[in-house]
Parts: C-alpha cells; sequence; structure tokens
C-alpha cells in the first residue's frame, strides 16, 4: 500500500492540558504523542510483553469476555470468505486470562492463530485499571468509559465510527491509515451483515490492492493521512474518519475513548440510513430526485431553515429537538413501522 501523508503531530501535550475543543472545531486527525507515556500499562509494556500481560492480569475482574479466533491462516485479517456470506474467524466467550496465556503461547510464532478482543468496558473487566492508565475526560465534560482492545498482531480493515475517538496506544506498535468522509465509494464498502467488528469495512485488501477490482481506490490513498504511534502516544479520529489499523507487535493492547457531541436523546443515524435503503433507493429515478431536495430543505440545510417561517407554536419538529419531542419521535416511529 502507498503511503500517504503523514498525519500532523502534537507534542509536549499533557493530559490536564488537552486542546480537545480545538481538535473537535478542527475535525482533522491529530497523533497526540507521548500523552499516555506515563501510565502504568505503558511503562510495563516497555520492560517486557510478559511484564504487560501480568499488568493487565492484576486487574482482570474474572468476567468472560467476547472475543474473536482465526486461524493462521488468515494473517491476522478478520474478514469475510470468498462469496462474503460468513466470516473467517469465530466468535468465542471466555477468560480474559485464558485469551492472555494463549496468545503468550504464540509469540514467538511466525504465523500465529488471531486473538482480538475488542472494545470491552474497562471498567466492567479491569476495575481500578484506570487509577494509573487515563486520560480524565470527565474533567472536560466529556462522558467516555474507556475500551480496550488487546491481541496480537492484527488488522482491523477500513471502516468508521460515528463518535469522535481518542485512542492511546498503550502496548506494541499500530499503523494508522485515514481517510476522510467523502471517500467512502473509494473504499468499497462491504455489506452491513455480516461484519468483522460491527461495522461496515472496507472490502479492498491494504496489503494486496487490486486496481482491476477497485480502480478507484488509488483516489482514496491520495487522500489518506498515516501515522505510526508508539507506545504512549494517542490519536484523535474524528467522527466518520474511515480508519484502517495495523497491529505490528506480538501483543498489542490499545485505549480507546468515544464521545459525541449531540445530546444523548438524539439516535443514532444509522437506522435512519437503513429506513432510506428500504423507502427510497429504488424509487424511479424522478422521485428520488425530488426526494433529496426535500431531505435537503428539511434535514442537510440549515437547522431552522424548515421551520423559520413559520410562528414557534406551530414547528413541532421543525423546531430544536429536546428529550421531550425526541421521545414523541420515537413512538411515533414506532407505531408507524408497527403498522
Amino acid at each position: 500500500m502507498a503511503d500517504g501523508t503523514a498525519m500532523r503531530t502534537l507534542e509536549n501535550l499533557s493530559a490536564d492540558a488537552l486542546p480537545l475543543d480545538a481538535l473537535m472545531a478542527e475535525g482533522q486527525p491529530v497523533v497526540l504523542k507521548g500523552i499516555a507515556r506515563a501510565w502504568g500499562l505503558v511503562q510495563a509494556g516497555l520492560r517486557s510483553t510478559r511484564e504487560a500481560m501480568d499488568y493487565l492480569r492484576g486487574f482482570d475482574a474474572g468476567v468472560p469476555v467476547q472475543y474473536s479466533f482465526g486461524g493462521p491462516d488468515i494473517a491476522g485479517r478478520p474478514f469475510y470468505n470468498e462469496d462474503f456470506t460468513r466470516l473467517n474467524v469465530e466468535v468465542r466467550r471466555g477468560l480474559l486470562a485464558q485469551v492472555l496465556d494463549e496468545i503468550g503461547r504464540h509469540l514467538e510464532d511466525a504465523r500465529p492463530p488471531t486473538y482480538y478482543v475488542a472494545s470491552l468496558l474497562v471498567d466492567r473487566a479491569l476495575p481500578g485499571f484506570t487509577q494509573d492508565n487515563d486520560l480524565g475526560l470527565a474533567g472536560y465534560g466529556i462522558d467516555a468509559p474507556p475500551g480496550i482492545w488487546i491481541g496480537n498482531r492484527v488488522v482491523a480493515s477500513c471502516h468508521f465510527d460515528a463518535p469522535d475517538n481518542l485512542a492511546c496506544c498503550a502496548v506494541g506498535r499500530r499503523q494508522f491509515t485515514l481517510f476522510p468522509p467523502e471517500q467512502i465509494e473509494n473504499l468499497y464498502p462491504g455489506p452491513f451483515e455480516p461484519t468483522p467488528g460491527g461495522q461496515v469495512v472496507s472490502v479492498v485488501d491494504f496489503d494486496h490492492p487490486d486496481p482491476e477490482r477497485h480502480p478507484r481506490f488509488s483516489r482514496a490513498l491520495a487522500a489518506a493521512q498515516t501515522a505510526l504511534l508508539e507506545p504512549g502516544d494517542a490519536i484523535f479520529i474524528p467522527s466518520m474518519w474511515w480508519h484502517h489499523v495495523r497491529s505490528l507487535g506480538p501483543f498489542n493492547v490499545l485505549v480507546n475513548y468515544w464521545w459525541r457531541r449531540s445530546p444523548a436523546f438524539l439516535s443514532s443515524p444509522l437506522p435512519a440510513l437503513h429506513h432510506a435503503l428500504w423507502t427510497l433507493r429504488d424509487l424511479p429515478e424522478r422521485e428520488k430526485q425530488a426526494w433529496a431536495k426535500v431531505f435537503a430543505y428539511y434535514v442537510f440545510g440549515p437547522a431552522g431553515q424548515a421551520g423559520e417561517h413559520l410562528p414557534a407554536q406551530a414547528r413541532d419538529m421543525l423546531g430544536p429537538i429536546d428529550e421531550t419531542q425526541a421521545r414523541r419521535i420515537r413512538a411515533m416511529l414506532i407505531g408507524r413501522l408497527n403498522r
């Protein structure tokens, strides 16, 4: 895969002086160099892989965890079979200590089986971990319970997340390749179901891109930004940016924080996308274009545009959405969908 543009890096930052407001306003990816270097897990991992594993074991609550397992043949890439009807990994449940033991048994393998614990809630599985391993986002008014990602040499296929994301490389190194949201068509998104990690992923093999099957991928690469994160580095991934992540060591741990800037009572846009595929996509072209104008007017234009000519008491859902209004809209939609 050709290199993209090197990502902007900020240095000499401390966790109590994160420029989060500026980062969110800019909406561009940024590397925060060494921001988590003092973490207990980071320091343990710098001493040795075994010490990092033992450090995690010291917080293990013993609750069952979900993880992906794949044979050596998948080369660390949870993905699909040839016809995209099944995944090439099994979803298993077990104890975190057992997963760590299995990874440990294959540290020296050139082609190990794949083990991948994804987005495990830290407070549930590793109580007490955040005391010495946290960026303190609550102090910035951000409610973002940390998740932890544990595995060996794993490739997370290119995907996007709806929330903003601050991800800290704790053990091992990670290679990030990011693409702005407008590159979606050049990344060749795969099926909605099944997916390797709950999100639609690009079906391009970044190691061996096929210019005949995916000719537009070269355009995406031209817009890419890349970063190599060392232990203790963090990366800010803005909402909706596509990201491809490669874990480079025999044992890797990442801690991340997701949060939305919108109020909690606003629903995820994904169900609206699914509904639009059902109700709009296959209409005659003339009708689709008319509906595109309707959506531009009501949804994608300025928030107050559609109701500005009406008195406030007549605007209903054309006015600002609050928690009460959100409950009413939800009940209305449920009622209509159940008819």
